[in-house]
């Protein structure tokens, strides 16, 4: 089943539910996909790769804005970011612990065989593609800082 078919039947069970959270996420979700699906260059179908690119996006905007209202001692705001955040968390693949981040970007590393920082791109490029959707950019970077140096 496609993504925006699934969170559109999850959208009824939400108003259902009257889920007010719940609902105003995956409101958010289905519109942000069909932005993308329906965006100019768009082929009128929308990639796993691109909507886990989105939600990613999604995730971190969330993130971002409830250390913004906790920083403003608006706890109210931060909480209903963090319950959309989680929300929206469901529909991502699974994230790789930092163990699991760690084997796979040492892996990476030998088969590009990168022996220091100045070979971080390389193993940059390689470990974005790869590990598109399961592992956060700023944890894969800090990882590979630390493995190289």
């Amino acid at each position: 089943m496609e993504l925006l078919e699934k969170i559109t039947g999850e959208i009824k069970k939400a108003m259902l539910a009257k889920d007010k959270v719940r609902l105003e996420a995956l409101r958010g979700i289905k519109k942000e996909l069909l932005e993308a699906k329906t965006a100019k260059g768009a082929a009128g179908d929308l990639s796993d790769e691109t909507a886990t690119s989105i939600l990613q996006k999604m995730v971190k905007q969330r993130k971002d804005s409830a250390t913004i209202y906790s920083e403003q001692n608006r706890p109210d705001l931060a909480e209903a970011e963090i319950e959309q955040m989680k929300v929206i968390q469901e529909y991502l693949p699974a994230q790789l612990t930092p163990e699991q981040l760690e084997g796979a970007l040492k892996a990476l590393i030998a088969e590009v065989g990168a022996t220091s920082m100045k070979e971080m791109g390389k193993v940059m490029g390689l470990a974005t593609k790869q590990l598109a959707g399961k592992a956060e950019g700023r944890a894969v970077s800090e990882m590979v800082k630390k493995l190289l140096s």
